[in-house]
């Protein structure tokens, strides 16, 4: 073993205990969706002990004191059993991540988001691979799981053709797919899931809520050009320094290559980006006229005429626009470049998508199900103004709210590795109790994002996370669990701090969050 290796040897060995303790905490907690189910079961019972307890406080929806439902009570049973179905398939987050997938699911079976990838990262020079890498993480969000499977040993692959050491391209490619999960410049299916969940949570307190899906992209955006920044600076001077004297000792005649693409790619790959461009352009013409039908209509009780108001049609044509933008280049690109034959081809690539959606539409059921109980219970609303008068008589400054907020979104990731089963988890309960102090949902969902992304390359609870160890050990064949920690740690713990006190900047200076967005409830 080099110098090297032994300094790196003790600081990996601590960290794999510490991991190892933490694994096997999260092991013992149920599945998401049964976890659900026992929080529903919990609530029922604790809705039964409650609902003869009175109580001061006031239901802002009313104005008289809360309530607490029985829920175990025969009518209120039965009325659950009644709208069960209904509650499942009017959940706001599962219409719109279905639909989204199937235009994300063509797109990555003809192959034009794999071409689109390997296009992108074969011209880019030496010098900036390392942002170009991150970037292109980044922008893989909008196929969900492509980056993890396809952008991340590409990283390993084109820096070790470059001459570098290649698990600092698998480094660099998990902080922009997974490390940056919530950075992003074009929106994708994360977006309307979150919101749709902080909308439900919001709606606990007032029904008339809407929370557009856009409602974080300004954010987020920016937050794009600070995790590609940091993901360079840490790969270059920090990572790979230590990397140096790692033998990389894999089969070389088993290590992936990354394929030039064909000349038929090649044509394919500009008739779709083609494609999708001609879309843009006849969105946007489209939506220049005064009169354009994807404007709010003038009856509409606020941003009559505006496009970017949550009544627009545009806006509540983000999820579909998201489906054609994918589809259609999809199936553009696979016709040209042979891997589609026929409309059968195009099915199966849906098919495809939704087949690997089945876990989710599990979640979602039980998912569904909690939150129509917390919010038919009043607990949700009775917690929501105790937690808001609990806060208010600390004192704590809003932006150190923000942070606890940030903290315990990262400190939740570490045992739950779904980012919606947490956010409808932590957002049921954070969203309501901060609108009784006058932070909005939209300020709430971005300081979740930021903690929810910071440490979910830490995490061994993360779907992904053995398959990048097994990545690593194809070029290092002693890499474990504690290796891919030591690697990601310092993005984790920077982008903590530094995303955060990005976040705390934008509250500060009041740069808008998103579409539709505000600091404030009620919005001024």
């Amino acid at each position: 073993m080099t110098p090297a290796q032994n300094a790196a040897a003790p600081r990996s060995t601590a960290v794999t205990r510490v991991l190892d303790a933490v694994e096997r905490v999260g092991n013992r907690l149920p599945d998401p969706a049964v976890l659900f189910l026992l929080l529903m079961l919990v609530v029922w019972g604790v809705s039964a002990l409650l609902a003869n307890v009175s109580f001061d406080e006031l239901d802002p929806r009313s104005g008289d004191p809360i309530q607490i439902r029985n829920l175990l009570a025969g009518t209120s049973f039965t009325a659950f059993m009644a709208e069960m179905v209904r509650t499942f398939v009017n959940f706001a987050p599962l219409g719109v991540v279905l639909v989204a997938m199937l235009g994300l699911g063509v797109a990555e079976h003809t192959g034009f988001i794999n071409a689109a990838l390997r296009a992108i990262l074969s011209v880019t020079p030496k010098m900036l691979l390392t942002p170009m890498l991150i970037a292109v993480g980044i922008f893989s969000h909008v196929a969900v799981d492509a980056g993890y499977v396809l952008v991340i040993p590409l990283g390993a692959v084109i820096f070790y053709a470059a001459g570098r050491h290649p698990l600092a391209g698998i480094a660099a490619a998990f902080a922009g797919v997974s490390g940056g999960f919530s950075a992003t410049f074009i929106p994708s299916s994360l977006d309307p899931l979150l919101s749709g969940l902080t909308q439900e949570a919001a709606r606990l307190i007032d029904p008339a809520v809407v929370v557009n899906p856009l409602n974080n992209y300004v954010f987020t955006t920016a937050s794009t050009a600070l995790i590609v920044l940091v993901g360079w600076f840490l790969t270059d001077r920090v990572i790979e320094p230590r990397l140096r004297n790692t033998e990389v000792d894999g089969d070389a005649a088993d290590m992936p290559t990354m394929e030039a693409l064909t000349a038929r790619e090649r044509r394919g790959l500009l008739l779709a980006v083609g494609s999708m461009l001609a879309l843009a352009v006849v969105l946007v013409l489209t939506s220049v006229p005064a009169g354009s039908a994807w404007r709010a209509p003038a009856d509409a009780p606020s941003g009559a005429g505006e496009l970017l108001v949550a009544t627009a049609p545009l806006m509540q044509s983000i999820v579909p626009l998201i489906f054609i933008l994918f589809v259609v280049p999809g199936i553009v690109y696979g016709y040209v470049a042979g891997s589609v034959k026929t409309h059968r081809d195009v099915i199966q690539g849906m098919a495809r998508a939704m087949s690997g959606m089945g876990y989710y539409i599990v979640m979602a059921f039980f998912a569904a199900q909690f939150i129509y109980a917390f919010g038919q219970s009043n607990l949700g609303a009775l917690m929501a103004i105790k937690g808001a008068n609990a806060l208010q008589a600390m004192g704590m400054p809003t932006g150190v709210t923000l942070v606890g907020i940030v903290l315990l979104s990262g400190f939740v990731n570490l045992m739950v590795g779904s980012a919606s089963a947490k956010w409808a988890l932590i957002g049921a309960i954070m969203v309501p109790m901060l609108m009784q102090l006058g932070i909005s949902p939209d300020l709430t969902q971005a300081a979740y994002r930021v903690g929810d992304s910071s440490t979910n390359i830490i995490t061994p609870l993360l779907p992904y996370f053995p398959l990048i160890v097994v990545f690593c050990q194809k070029y290092v064949k002693s890499s474990g669990i504690g290796t891919l920690l030591a690697l990601m740690l310092p993005f984790s713990l920077t982008l903590l701090v530094l995303w955060t006190g990005f976040l705390l900047a934008f509250w500060a200076f009041g740069i808008p969050l998103g579409v539709g967005s505000s600091y404030v409830y009620p919005a001024g």
